[in-house]
């Protein structure tokens, strides 16, 4: 009796595989046919190609919506699908009538399949589908459209400011920002990249070549590929925050040849600060500088740099000094400093592999904004941050080990991380700030500050008790472990930014103009500096924390002192 009863049951589970692999080839055969029976239905004669016809099934599939659901585990495209979809995406066709299941956002694949449809229900064929449309100018924005222009990347027009948002880019977006920063001119490329300036492109093309959408507008043009949509700012937008228009600077002695140091000027009876800065901010100058009814407009040099500055009473009204004409007041437009704004990745892969190691906290952020802007070339990470890339750092997005950019920004430590890399800048930071900075990241974000009950709950101890501990082990395992490494210490490189950022520089076999270590300077700050009164007491450690916090720096100083570095800074020495 077992012997027929465990042949039945072989024979029905062969014939669960049989049914299986039938039903599929089925299922797979009817889809042919009826692609098949589409394409013969088409009209003859010519017909320009199609955005799908040279894609791989695997793209048609993704055109259908049925590969886009691909992400990263945190829910944001994955860097090779973000460039997958840019590609495909193509003009956009004007939405039609009929069932749901025959949208598509392919407009050859939608007629493709509307003709199917009207050939099974019997209803005679329409008139001609429409030719595809591109997405156009926004029109709920207080911008004026301009045109639309080619863009080298080399050498922008628009690069006053400039930032990134994948996923919610809108006009309205990109000229609030645009208009807060003083700038006549916003521009839009790639469906997710803002650049303002004050000057239009050269070159302008045609309307069509403007086809991409915007990431968080839909059917509101954004550029292209290589190609911007300018539109003039008239005035701020509704709810856009209030930023400083100009910042005062201090009083310096003029120099010696006044024509050379300031390449523009205006003079005018009873010019005011924000008259002259006005006047410079629309010739992209970063700097106004005033004497008496004279206006001039420059940038920092070697010549006339902000590191010289004197007693600010020389140049008082009354001043003996003001009236001989020896000083002037030197103010900051809200216009960045573009001269060291132009960053690309490196022409060839690098041969050697340089990270920019640091514990959370130490400023690694800052750093990368420093050594783009003084290099020229992208820095990359070991993560993926989409807030950092929204604000410029375009390497945010490129794999960590694709040898494009100057260096790789990471937090690991341990060997086998470490010797990854061949060489590397050992960013330190004071761990009480350090400390401090990162559970504010945590908390609030990078910009925020963590709320009182952040730090008065059970949350901040046990931070301190596994974070002191790591910032003491990622500098010992570098040491260690590292092959070539340049120590920088984060209070030195903002107490003397051009030696220190020229040490670095120099590190990374990058030769750079003074002049643009002058410009970054002039930018130092970057976008992620905390602003504001801090909500917290600035003193959260408690003396057992001190003395775990202490035990650790004593550690750290001598382990640098034994492999012949400098030791900490004395403002590090335990408290």
């Amino acid at each position: 009796m077992a012997k027929p009863f465990f042949r039945l049951q072989k024979f029905l589970r062969r014939t669960q595989f049989l049914l299986f692999f039938l039903t599929a080839a089925y299922l797979m055969t009817g889809s042919l046919l009826l692609l098949q029976r589409a394409r013969v239905g088409l009209p003859p004669g010519p017909r320009a190609p199609g955005p799908l016809q040279a894609l791989p099934v695997a793209a048609v599939a993704l055109g259908v919506g049925l590969l886009d659901s691909r992400a990263t585990h945190d829910g944001r495209l994955s860097p090779e699908l973000l460039l997958g979809v840019d590609a495909l995406q193509g003009p956009l066709a004007r939405p039609r009538p009929g069932p749901r299941w025959l949208r598509s956002r392919s407009s050859e694949l939608r007629q493709l399949r509307r003709r199917w449809f009207r050939h099974v229900v019997g209803d005679p064929p329409g008139p001609p589908a429409l030719s595809p449309e591109v997405p156009q100018p926004a029109t709920s924005s207080r911008g004026t459209y301009v045109g639309c222009f080619s863009d080298d990347g080399q050498e922008r027009t628009l690069k006053g400011a400039v930032f990134f948002d994948l996923r919610k880019m809108t006009v309205s977006h990109c000229q609030d920002a645009c208009a807060e920063r003083s700038y006549i001119y916003a521009g839009l490329e790639a469906g997710a990249e803002c650049y303002c300036g004050n000057r239009l492109p050269a070159m302008s093309v045609g309307p069509e070549e403007c086809n991409h959408e915007c990431k968080g507008e839909k059917s509101s043009v954004c550029g292209g590929v290589g190609r911007l949509s300018v539109y003039r700012v008239e005035e701020l937008q509704p709810g856009s925050r209030k930023r400083r228009t100009v910042t005062y600077r201090g009083c310096f002695r003029l120099p010696e040849n006044i024509t050379h140091a300031f390449p523009d000027s205006l003079v005018q009876a009873n010019v005011t600060v924000e008259t002259c800065s006005g006047f410079c901010s629309q010739k992209e100058f970063p700097l106004a500088i005033l004497r008496g009814w004279e206006c001039y407009c420059a940038y920092s040099t070697p010549q006339f740099n902000l590191r010289d500055a004197v007693d600010s009473s020389l140049c008082g009204q009354e001043s003996e000094a003001q009236r001989l004409a020896e000083y002037c007041e030197v103010y900051q437009t809200p216009v960045q400093d573009t001269r060291c704004t132009d960053r690309r990745f490196l022409p060839t892969k690098s041969k050697v592999f340089v990270a920019l190691s640091s514990f959370p906290g130490a400023g690694n952020t800052w750093a990368r904004h420093l050594i783009e802007h003084a290099t020229g070339f992208y820095t990359g990470s070991y993560y993926f941050d989409g807030t950092l890339y929204n604000k410029g750092f375009k390497g945010e997005k490129d794999h960590w080990r694709s040898r494009r950019t100057i260096c790789v920004k990471t937090h690991e430590s341990g060997r086998r991380e470490i010797e990854m890399f061949d060489s590397a800048i050992l960013l330190i930071r004071n761990p009480y700030r350090s400390l401090v900075a990162e559970f504010n990241r945590k908390c609030a974000g990078h910009l925020g500050y963590a709320a009182d009950r952040n730090w008065k709950s059970k949350e901040w101890p046990d931070f301190v008790n596994s974070y002191a501990s790591w910032w003491s082990s990622h500098v010992l395992d570098w040491l260690k472990y590292g092959k070539r490494l340049l120590v920088v210490h984060y209070e030195e490189l903002r107490r003397s930014l051009v030696p220190t950022l020229r040490e670095m520089v120099a590190f990374l076999n990058v030769s750079v103009s003074e002049e643009r270590l002058l410009c970054v300077e002039n930018n130092k700050e970057g976008s992620f500096r905390r602003r504001g009164r801090r909500p917290h007491d600035p003193e959260p450690f408690t003396p057992e924390m001190k003395d775990l916090i202490n035990g650790y720096i004593r550690t750290v100083d001598q382990a640098l002192r034994d492999h012949n570095w400098a030791g900490l800074p004395r403002e590090y020495v335990p408290r």
